[in-house]
């Protein structure tokens, strides 16, 4: 493979695979990209601590798999895509660092396999470079090892608009492609590509599945330019696997709408509500906030990070725009542009149709973004003879250099502060063992969910968005088996439990049933 630019460019003219070039990039053109992967995998075990507890959302989804405590309510809005990844660990061991462990390993080899896709449309150092951008996001790392979907959906995204291109290139027996161009050189009496990158369409159905599997909305909005390309070309083949891999990734949700939620049309009432309605909502700003550290910006107040840490957020789509200009002054529409058209749409609902914001919501679009940005990157920084262009090289590594540092601290600030709310969860179970609550057990009031989980306690709510249950039946469970309400330090305790002990702790008060007194100090 040729380094200079212009063979970059030059190699984005093919939509489908170049002859040999698999057997090239197996030999040689992985290695950058299995390298940024396994530094990707190392980063995430030696900076987020494999051995901090499970979050809020966490412990709801391994709850449904984990025999350590009662499966928490599962709201309208979430699937069941990541309790089903963390079950080969969670459904049989309590250990959060092996989980950690797992899901970095995991996380590590699915980057570089998704990457991969895109080794006969992109040059190995353009990917390579793609792959650092996004991997080197503080958010990238501290959701990496997480059991939450949204970096799963990145992956599937990734899959999917790499897989396109190559899936489109499949056209008729007289070479010419669907859109009209010139008939593609022919190897062996069929065209390239044709028949031959079969792979590709397992790829659309299968990383389509993986997104619906983990969130189904999310995965409809990051493949829509493809659906629409898809139509507008009547590409048959690649249009059917996008839809077979969104419909089985989506049946399990769309049966348990109707088994538990009243259909599909409640549950995706359900789920807007619980969401903040959704509709027009300018969420930009809230985003912005979000990205100094802080996981869920809910409501979403206060000052903006310092520039330096938002920075970043405006050169990544600005690159890509660049990269997608590049691309196409090479020849015909490019992959950068796909990736940068599916970028848009996945971002669309989290900027402009909720009313919240949490950095890990867009980590979809920065996976896209990375590509066509990584091609801007190269071209600036190399002449098309391939020589390196040594003030702009110098400027790139300086602004990587203090992009690189400026993740770091965001990503430490944010773990130790992650952390911390763990332990406290951690210390207030072990206050709870000590009062007598023990399982079987209920808890409910404030952080109830995660502090649950770390109990072995079965949760349960009232009213809110986790509504599960009434009065009554926490009244009727009170006299059978220890139960707790959690109470902030200025709030008022449910009517149920204001005749309960109350024993101060930390920020919380816990009202414990008289029940659970009887296990005390066991």
């Amino acid at each position: 493979m040729a380094d200079s630019t212009h063979a970059i460019l030059a190699g984005i003219r093919r939509p489908g695979p170049a002859p040999g070039a698999d057997r090239a990039f197996g030999r040689r053109d992985a290695l950058p990209v299995a390298a940024v992967a396994a530094a990707f995998t190392l980063a995430q075990l030696l900076l987020v601590r494999p051995g901090t507890g499970l979050g809020w959302d966490e412990s709801v989804y391994v709850s449904q798999v984990s025999p350590h405590a009662p499966a928490a309510f599962f709201s309208a809005p979430r699937a069941r895509g990541v309790s089903l990844l963390v079950a080969p660990v969670a459904s049989w061991s309590s250990s959060t660092a092996l989980l950690r462990v797992y899901l970095a390993v995991l996380s590590g080899l699915a980057l570089y396999l998704a990457l991969r896709v895109w080794r006969t449309l992109l040059p190995a150092p353009v990917l390579a470079l793609a792959g650092t951008l996004f991997a080197s996001l503080w958010v990238t790392v501290f959701y990496g090892p997480q059991a939450m979907p949204n970096y799963w959906v990145a992956i599937g995204a990734l899959v999917c608009a790499g897989c396109f291109p190559r899936a489109r290139a499949d056209g008729p027996a007289d070479g010419r492609s669907r859109t009209g161009d010139r008939p593609r050189a022919r190897t062996g009496g069929r065209p390239a590509g044709g028949h031959r990158d079969r792979a590709a369409l397992y790829g659309l159905l299968g990383g389509a599945a993986l997104m619906a599997w983990m969130r189904p909305m999310d995965a409809v909005w990051a493949v829509l330019p493809l659906l629409v390309l898809a139509l507008a070309q009547g590409n048959r083949r690649p249009l059917a696997a996008l839809l077979a891999g969104l419909v089985a990734g989506s049946a399990e949700w769309v049966i348990e709408a109707y088994a538990a939620y009243g259909g599909l049309l409640r549950r995706l009432s359900d789920a807007s509500a619980i969401q903040g309605r959704l509709g027009p909502h300018f969420a930009v700003v809230d985003q912005l906030r979000s990205l100094g550290g802080r996981t869920l910006c809910r409501p979403c107040a206060g000052a903006l990070p310092h520039p330096l840490i938002t920075a970043w957020w405006f050169v990544l789509p600005a690159l890509a725009v660049l990269g997608v200009v590049l691309a196409r002054r090479a020849g015909r529409t490019s992959p950068a542009g796909v990736a940068a058209a599916c970028a848009a749409t996945a971002a669309v609902p989290y900027l402009f149709l909720i009313g919240y914001a949490a950095p890990r919501f867009l980590l979809p679009a920065y996976a896209l973004l990375a590509l066509p940005a990584a091609l801007a990157l190269t071209r600036l920084v190399r002449r098309a003879d391939g020589a390196w262009r040594p003030v702009a090289a110098g400027l790139a590594a300086a602004g990587l250099a203090t992009h690189l540092a400026v993740q770091y601290a965001v990503l430490t600030r944010t773990v130790d502060r992650t952390a911390a709310a763990h332990r406290e969860w951690d210390r207030t179970a072990a206050e709870l063992h000590r009062l007598g609550v023990r399982p079987p057990c209920l808890l409910t009031g404030d952080n109830a969910i995660p502090i649950a989980f770390y109990t072995g306690c079965a949760s349960a709510a009232t009213e809110g968005h986790n509504a599960n249950t009434a009065r009554a039946a926490i009244e009727e469970t009170a006299r059978r088996q220890p139960v707790a309400a959690l109470v902030a330090a200025q709030g008022s305790p449910p009517g149920y439990a204001r005749s309960w002990p109350v024993h101060p702790f930390g920020d919380l008060r816990l009202y414990v049933a008289p029940a659970a007194r009887k296990g005390a100090g066991r």
